[in-house]
């Protein structure tokens, strides 16, 4: 499968938006990340999400998602159900070494790795060697006052000479060319020449392996690393063309967004803990409640459900969070207002959604809104407790995934808005 195979053989980054896709999140459309067969590759990105126009744009939202799906993931989440009666597959395609070496060989120009052979020469100028010097030049004789002395006009010097024979070369070239086969439509329009003779697999690990155990240079460590990680998968697969990177299971990774952009470090603190006393045996403790995210702001405490669930692209209320989710929240304000004593004034809940801020049925074109509140009929009393009225909140997909980073103070003040619409809406009716 060659980027000709994928995208055409004229223009090549002609409308790379035919090969992107937004998961609605019902059964069978709900993997994110990349898939590629003997036919085409495929990027699937999660619901919610407002695709680019540009093809520099969408290039860079894939760069983005694969920069979030391998910080979020484990080898665990990158489980496939092939289908209902298969076993699931683990998706082991090693994509940042394939990045890395492409981004290595953009980076200085498009030019392969290439060591240098030590050469030696007669000039006036240059990084002198005396050895060699003394023994290879003749030098003017001077003599003053009886004494001779010796004045070399010519030197030989060091310099050195690009070698492209070496292995370490043609192995680079070999992992250039099979990386931009499967991930070099992500960065041009365009395939490097086909790979000359090199060192069979096996081999090529080895050598590889004994550069990355020689070699000081960071950068160089990051492409031998690369570079063994891509062989090593091309020997586990020789006859496998397929290959994926992704999830079946976005919603952990919408849960470490949302915990990434809003929470506090040590929600541990926050757990409600649970245990049985016994009288037969030992007594146990059982695991906590575990909510996804604590957000602090302004001495105000909001507990975040985080829930990839597709209310934001369907406004059904079937495809809210249901009973069980709702009570569990509840349980967590209850947990916080006794156990730590915080007052009512200062503690919320809420449910966090995705949703596309560009294109929805509520006429939202904020990144994050509030869809109303989901209250437990079981804890009815007037007036009801701002903890016991979850709020639902809908976030832009592609924003959280550019802006997850750092806890913005900003996009806190946001949430906490959207979340303490609570204080200025009616009272709950009577169930």
């Amino acid at each position: 499968m060659t980027l000709e195979d994928i995208l055409g053989p004229e223009k090549k980054d002609d409308d790379i938006k035919k090969h992107c896709h937004v998961n609605s999140n019902e059964d069978g459309d709900r993997f994110v990340g990349i898939k590629a067969d003997s036919d085409e590759v495929m990027v699937y990105f999660p619901i919610g999400y407002d695709l680019p126009e540009s093809d520099i744009q969408i290039r860079k939202d894939i760069k983005n998602l694969v920069q979030i799906l391998s910080e979020f993931t484990t080898k665990e989440d990158r489980l496939l159900a092939v289908n209902k009666f298969a076993a699931p597959q683990t998706v082991d395609f090693p994509i940042n070494a394939y990045r890395n070496v492409i981004e290595y060989f953009l980076d200085n120009n498009s030019n392969y790795y290439v060591e240098t052979d030590p050469v030696f020469k007669t000039s006036a100028k240059g990084t002198q060697d005396w050895t060699k010097t003394v023994k290879e030049q003749t030098p003017l004789v001077q003599t003053k006052n009886g004494i001779s002395s010796f004045i070399f006009t010519d030197f030989t010097v060091r310099s050195s000479l690009p070698n492209y024979n070496k292995q370490i070369t043609q192995i680079n070239r070999y992992c250039v060319y099979e990386a931009f086969e499967k991930l070099g439509w992500l960065y041009v329009p365009y395939m490097p020449e086909v790979p000359g003779e090199h060192p069979d697999i096996k081999t090529s690990i080895s050598i590889v392996n004994t550069k990355l155990q020689s070699t000081n240079d960071d950068k160089k460590k990051t492409l031998f690393k690369s570079m063994k990680s891509m062989l090593e998968y091309v020997d586990e697969k020789t006859t496998e063309r397929q290959f994926y990177f992704g999830t079946d299971d976005f919603d952990h990774v919408w849960e470490k967004l949302i915990d990434a952009a809003f929470g506090v470090e040590n929600k541990e603190q926050y757990f409600p803990r649970t245990r049985w006393l016994l009288d037969y045996g030992e007594n146990k403790i059982k695991r906590p409640l575990i909510p996804d995210s604590i957000m602090i702001y302004n001495n105000k405490y909001y507990v975040l459900d985080a829930k990839c669930y597709k209310y934001g692209r369907t406004a059904e209320a079937d495809d809210l969070p249901n009973g069980s989710d709702i009570n569990k929240q509840i349980t967590y304000g209850e947990y916080l207002e006794t156990s730590k004593g915080i007052n009512n004034d200062s503690l919320f809940n809420a449910f966090i959604m995705p949703f596309n801020s560009a294109k929805n049925r509520f006429a939202i074109t904020s990144h994050m809104a509030n869809i109303g509140e989901a209250v437990g009929d079981w804890k009815y009393k007037d007036p009801m407790k701002n903890y016991e009225r979850i709020q639902g909140i809908v976030i832009d997909t592609r924003y959280l995934m550019y802006h997850y980073l750092g806890n913005n103070v900003k996009d806190k003040v946001n949430l906490s808005e959207c979340i303490e619409l609570v204080l200025n809406r009616d009272k709950v009716p009577a169930p």
